[in-house]
């Protein structure tokens, strides 16, 4: 179906459901995998199950995550797009760093590019800040450095990573920008505006934590709902995104073979329209039922 996938530019056509490889690193996204044989599995099979779109930065791990994917998928097929994003590193207890300075953003698509095999990325997202908020700080230097890398031809495509409207705004004044990745799911919904304008300027809009992420979404609602229709309120959660936006593409991640087919069977998800109508009502704060 059409509709399962989005079309950025010429050479950048996503499927809607993508993989997230975050989880394949150890606790703490940090350090090898628990089960080093099962996430080579679950590489493997996202690509059997028609995914063509993942998404990882080699501060997973760090690097863990880059030569797994290497591992598992190198050579890779024609229409795989890997998607990663620099703008952190870690310190050796695992601690998360900002490494914003142009010189260490393009230290780390050499690291990716290294650690993933690749002689150009398909697309490279700039992490402005930490998951807990966006600002409007200026982030023409940091963009400008990675554009310069996109004229060199190392990078093909640029996003953006924890942004707000008016950082999407002035990198788009620096060079074309093709995805961005906020916080947004059924619950968190602070980015209503930002998903609207990404759907009307081909943008793709990606979710991270579309399940909540390290504190996992709970509400009656939401499992009332997948009750109903006989399905998992984690499927309930990505079906809803899909139907959200035209433009929202998803990225959930998992450790589990079975949860990845789960997943993916989400994009088979249609929700009724009453259904649409009571999940939309969590996340406009018109019922107070978040545990």
């Amino acid at each position: 179906m059409s509709d399962k996938a989005l079309t950025l530019a010429d050479d950048l056509t996503l499927n809607r459901m993508g993989y997230g490889a975050m989880q394949l690193a150890g606790p703490g996204v940090f350090g090898p995998p628990q089960d080093r044989d099962q996430a080579i599995a679950v590489l493997r099979e996202a690509l059997e199950l028609g995914i063509n779109h993942i998404d990882t930065s080699d501060f997973y791990g760090p690097a863990v995550v880059n030569e797994l994917i290497r591992e598992a998928l190198h050579p890779y097929p024609a229409d795989l797009r890997i998607v990663t994003k620099v703008g952190a590193r870690r310190g050796p207890q695992g601690e998360w760093m900002p490494a914003q300075d142009p010189a260490d953003l393009k230290v780390a698509v050499h690291e990716n590019l290294r650690h993933l095999g690749l002689d150009v990325l398909d697309v490279v997202n700039l992490r402005v800040v930490t998951h807990e908020g966006t600002t409007d700080e200026s982030l023409a230097e940091q963009f400008g450095a990675l554009a310069e890398l996109r004229e060199e031809g190392l990078i093909r495509h640029l996003g953006l990573s924890a942004v707000s409207t008016a950082q999407l705004t002035e990198a788009q004044s620096i060079a074309p920008v093709v995805t961005v990745q906020n916080l947004y799911n059924v619950a968190n919904r602070q980015d209503e505006a930002l998903v609207e304008r990404c759907a009307a300027e081909n943008i793709a809009y990606t979710p991270f934590f579309p399940l909540g992420g390290f504190t996992p979404l709970q509400s009656e609602t939401l499992r009332n709902v997948a009750a109903r229709l006989g399905v998992s309120p984690q499927q309930v959660a990505l079906a809803w995104l899909l139907q959200r936006s035209a433009t929202i593409v998803l990225i959930p991640g998992t450790s589990s073979p079975a949860h990845l087919r789960e997943n993916v069977a989400a994009a088979d998800l249609v929700l009724p329209p009453d259904a649409v109508a009571e999940l939309d009502a969590i996340g406009a704060g018109l019922k107070d039922e978040l545990q």
